[in-house]
């Protein structure tokens, strides 16, 4: 179907009315947590292989809404639209390995005027315990998850929202996670002794220090930037180095920063080319709106929301599953909890 909200899929099934489907993900009994975890699963058996323990990216979407029922909505900034507009904010976990990438946990941010609204939230049926929580602090909460899953990527990775954030920064670091998130250039850490803003640090670097590194293919070829990358501080108390690294466009000049913590034996060029990675999560948003109907909701409760999105997650990873299939000649082998 182009379209994949209830009322054009019950058209395509033959059936007169859609409340069947939107009884599936309204009323029905079934816990959209328990599908997550099967879901995680799923993705671990079928997209992560020996040698490749992929990455774990973090990134938010919006869901552009008219009006104000929907649950979680106001006017806020979405990346997606790149302006402020009245929307829904999703945040993600993507699951990126050599045979394939999957969106695997999900959280529906709630802006602060929801969460002091009890009214409110009880009409979108938001359940009692849930509370104000920053995007980095949703985005802690899927990771603590999927590791104890058992994930182990090589690199979590993320956007300015979370690498800015030191508590989250602090999470990996205490649980021996090796990550790269990009920081603002006005991110200050401890240098000489003193605290210096990763921009002056990096205009400060020797021309020498660059160097030209591909982080893989493109839609327009090789992806190909100049890196400076430096130790900073001390290891962090699980032997782990630090490192500032920088990305600079070869064109345009523009560059971007990057807090990193990594084992002894990871290189630069590792550093750079885990960063060039965070692009796949990019590419499973617009999959998942394309193909498996990720934005195509008519539902404006807490439940239905994480219902949807997780089904049309589901959908996506079993599409991956396939592809790789695919590829490798492999026929994919479907757990009947899953199916």
């Amino acid at each position: 179907m182009e379209r994949k909200n209830s009322g054009q899929l019950s058209e395509h099934l033959g059936r007169e009315k859609p409340y069947g489907l939107q009884r599936l993900l309204g009323r029905a009994s079934w816990d959209a947590d328990q599908v997550r975890d099967e879901l995680i699963r799923y993705a671990a058996d079928h997209l992560v292989g020996p040698g490749d323990r992929g990455v774990l990216i973090v990134d938010e979407t919006g869901f552009l809404k008219k009006g104000e029922k929907s649950v979680g909505v106001q006017r806020q900034y979405s990346g997606m639209a790149g302006r402020i507009e009245n929307c829904q904010i999703g945040v993600f976990l993507a699951l990126s390995t050599s045979r394939g990438r999957a969106l695997v946990d999900r959280a529906l941010y709630l802006p602060a005027s929801w969460c002091s609204d009890g009214p409110r939230c009880r009409r979108a049926g938001i359940p009692e315990d849930v509370t104000f929580a920053t995007k980095p602090q949703l985005a802690t909460k899927m990771l603590d998850h999927a590791f104890t899953a058992g994930l182990k990527p090589e690199f979590v990775l993320a956007d300015e929202v979370y690498g800015n954030d030191s508590r989250f920064r602090r999470f990996l670091e205490n649980r021996k996670q090796p990550f790269v998130v990009a920081v603002k250039s006005d991110q200050f850490l401890r240098a000489s002794l003193r605290q210096r803003r990763v921009d002056q640090l990096a205009a400060e670097a020797p021309l020498d220090a660059w160097f030209r590194v591909s982080v893989g293919e493109g839609a327009k070829g090789p992806r190909v930037y100049d890196w400076l990358a430096a130790r900073y501080g001390v290891a962090t108390e699980k032997g782990h180095l630090r490192w500032l690294l920088v990305r600079r466009n070869i064109e345009t000049g523009e560059q971007a920063y990057y807090l990193c913590v990594a084992s002894r034996r990871t290189t630069a060029r590792d550093l750079g080319v885990a960063a060039g990675r965070r692009w796949a999560i990019e590419v499973c948003f617009e999959t998942a709106k394309q193909e498996t109907g990720l934005d195509e909701y008519e539902v404006r409760s807490w439940a239905g929301w994480h219902r949807h999105i997780t089904l049309s997650m589901l959908a996506l990873a079993f599409l991956a599953v396939v592809r790789s299939a695919a590829d490798s000649q492999e026929r994919p082998r479907l757990k009947s909890a899953t199916t």
